[in-house]
């Protein structure tokens, strides 16, 4: 299974934080998976703890790189089909994981009920 690992969910798996069920963690765990971490995440997490929104090592990106995750970077075909969204969802970031999800054929891993809303694949353990 290809799976795409919103914001929140990367953050509890770096934390070990009992937030994700065991189904969760058992899919990210299983080496027969694809594990997808968007360019968006990552630009995410880096903004809140530039604004003081997010404490995290300073040094998280090499420990997410050595997690063995395949990092998505952002192309020109996500951000068109982002904007192109509908409006129920209003951080651009998620609106990037949404789309890009849709586009790459992945199953997001989220605890956010309004991706739901959108024609895109949903982990649901």
């Amino acid at each position: 299974m290809n799976l795409f690992l919103d914001t929140h969910v990367l953050l509890w798996w770096l934390d070990d934080s009992p937030s994700l069920c065991d189904a969760e963690r058992i899919a990210i765990s299983d080496p027969g998976n694809l594990i997808v971490v968007s360019a968006a995440v990552i630009w995410e997490m880096r903004i809140k703890q530039a604004l003081g929104k997010l404490e995290i090592s300073p040094d998280f990106y090499p420990v997410i790189k050595n997690q063995g995750f395949e990092l998505l970077s952002i192309t020109a075909d996500h951000a068109y089909a982002a904007g192109g969204l509908p409006m129920h969802h209003r951080d651009p970031f998620d609106r990037m994981i949404i789309a890009q999800a849709r586009l790459e054929n992945l199953y997001i891993i989220t605890h956010d009920n309004i991706f739901s809303r959108y024609e895109v694949s949903v982990f649901a353990p």
